[in-house]
């Protein structure tokens, strides 16, 4: 039998999951120097642009295929090499009107983030942006969910950018495509590879059986971390943030400090991602404060993604992730007792290995049937478990180049759900966190109330870890 690039249940989950109203692809708002992007008379060098990318596309295959779907539902899509595949399309270029503000990007990647990517394609789009105050450049960038995940999207990245001023163009081997499989011979060798996983598992059991030792440890593993998945309130009392969103996008972006987040970490205790969580727990209440909204319970539920990728899985396409779920104490007044809070919990889920218990639920979903894993999907886009999205994907602390143009910002953004009206993305890179922040603005019209909060709750807490260091220096002196 044929062996399919198939998807995974994880990654085909994001495809029911997607709506005109809710896309289900990953972006980035990166701004760039000026230099190198324009030739002698001022115009932007778009077929060196097209020329680079495509040299690089050997390193990631995926990004020439597109999806082919099984007759019937009969089992999940495969990816088959897009035969009218045509860099043009993907690699784009469009303006703002000289001299284009920040205010005007935003807007323009917001426009650009609410357009489904076409199925028919390979799920992927840079836009580049020029008359950016400055002379600077933009780029837009969209990828499908259920091709990359966070972590994995950083790495593509890196492979599309450079770590040095000059541009590196690659000598690829020839491209020869394959033909895709006709829709008969698919649906047929579907139905056989779905015939057979059972089998896979009970071997699975049986050698399981040969190693009891190992299988108890396991199964230990397992019963501790899906406990703390059963043992808290599952329904989650819905807040103004759990509305239906509609079509439109509005995204906005904040940056902070990196050495300020680790001074954080260093006074308190905890990991930079519990600072991280902190500080959106108090950028949170301040705004349900200035809504004169009160949180059933003082907590916010919050599902953030965990990548469960090894470094043997670097630069492989598709979705490695878990998840944790995460009560933010928006209820607690005093800064450090929130990011003591915090850091409890997580420390908590992550003793019992509470992302393995979820990762577990998630693999069990491979053997679905695809019908209802769509049913489960559509089921889940009107979830009552989470108040929102919260993910956290580590990037280079070094600068990264394209065309030989630095690299000076980087914003992720994060899709949004049937009833999730607010997204928060945050993307390390050169010493600054940067928060991309995506929300519905006709069920989220506060926009600016949550990023001027974030940037008070950070400062708040960058102060009392100073006053601290002070105080302790003024102990050792006397």
């Amino acid at each position: 039998m044929v062996r399919y690039d198939r998807l995974g249940s994880l990654d085909a989950s994001f495809l029911h999951l997607e709506r005109i109203e809710t896309p289900m692809h990953v972006g980035a708002l990166s701004v760039f120097e000026e230099a190198s992007f324009f030739d002698a008379s001022g115009r932007f060098r778009l077929a060196e642009v097209r020329r680079l990318v495509a040299s690089r596309l050997h390193l990631i295959p995926r990004f020439r295929k597109r999806l082919m779907n099984v007759l019937l539902e009969q089992g999940r899509p495969i990816w088959v090499d897009d035969e009218r595949f045509d860099i043009a399309y993907h690699v784009r270029l469009t303006a703002l009107p000289y001299p284009g503000g920040r205010e005007q990007l935003l807007a323009l990647t917001a426009r650009v983030q609410t357009q489904m990517l076409d199925r028919a394609r390979p799920l992927w789009e840079l836009w580049f942006v020029e008359g950016l105050e400055g002379g600077r450049v933009a780029l837009i960038q969209k990828t499908h969910h259920a091709l990359v995940d966070g972590v994995s999207g950083v790495d593509v990245a890196t492979v599309l950018l450079d770590f040095t001023p000059e541009p590196g163009f690659l000598e690829p081997p020839r491209w020869v495509m394959e033909p895709a499989p006709s829709p008969g011979r698919l649906l047929a060798d579907s139905l056989y590879e779905r015939s057979t996983e059972p089998a896979e598992m009970v071997r699975s059991v049986r050698r399981a059986v040969r190693a009891p030792q190992q299988a108890m440890e396991r199964a230990t593993q397992l019963r501790r971390a899906l406990s703390t998945l059963a043992e808290r309130d599952t329904i989650v009392t819905p807040t103004s943030l759990n509305v239906s969103v509609g079509r439109n996008r509005r995204f906005e972006t904040v940056g902070v400090s990196l050495s300020d987040v680790t001074a954080i970490r260093d006074a308190f205790g905890g990991t930079v991602n519990d600072v991280v969580l902190a500080g959106v727990s108090g950028a949170l209440r301040r705004l349900f404060e200035a809504r004169g909204e009160i949180v059933a319970g003082g907590h916010l539920r919050v599902l953030c993604p965990v990548s469960v990728r090894d470094d043997a899985e670097r630069m492989q396409l598709g979705n490695r992730v878990s998840a944790m779920f995460v009560d933010l104490p928006v209820g607690e007044e005093n800064p450090i007792a929130r990011l003591a809070a915090v850091r409890a919990t997580t420390h908590d889920l992550k003793d019992r290995e509470q992302a393995v218990g979820a990762a577990f639920l998630l693999d069990l979903s491979h053997y679905a049937a695809p019908t209802l894993l769509g049913l489960a999907a559509r089921l889940v886009q009107r979830q009552p478990f989470v108040h929102l999205v919260v993910t956290n994907v580590p990037g280079p602390q070094v600068s990264l180049y394209c065309m030989g143009a630095r690299m000076l910002e980087a914003y992720p953004v994060v899709p949004l759900s049937h009833n999730l009206s607010l997204g928060i993305a945050i993307l390390s890179y050169c010493g600054q966190l940067h928060f991309g922040l995506n929300v519905d603005p006709d069920a989220f019209g506060d926009l600016d109330v949550l990023s001027a909060a974030l940037e008070a709750s950070f400062a708040e807490l960058t102060k009392l870890a100073g006053d601290l260091d002070v105080e302790t220096d003024e102990r050792g002196t006397t």
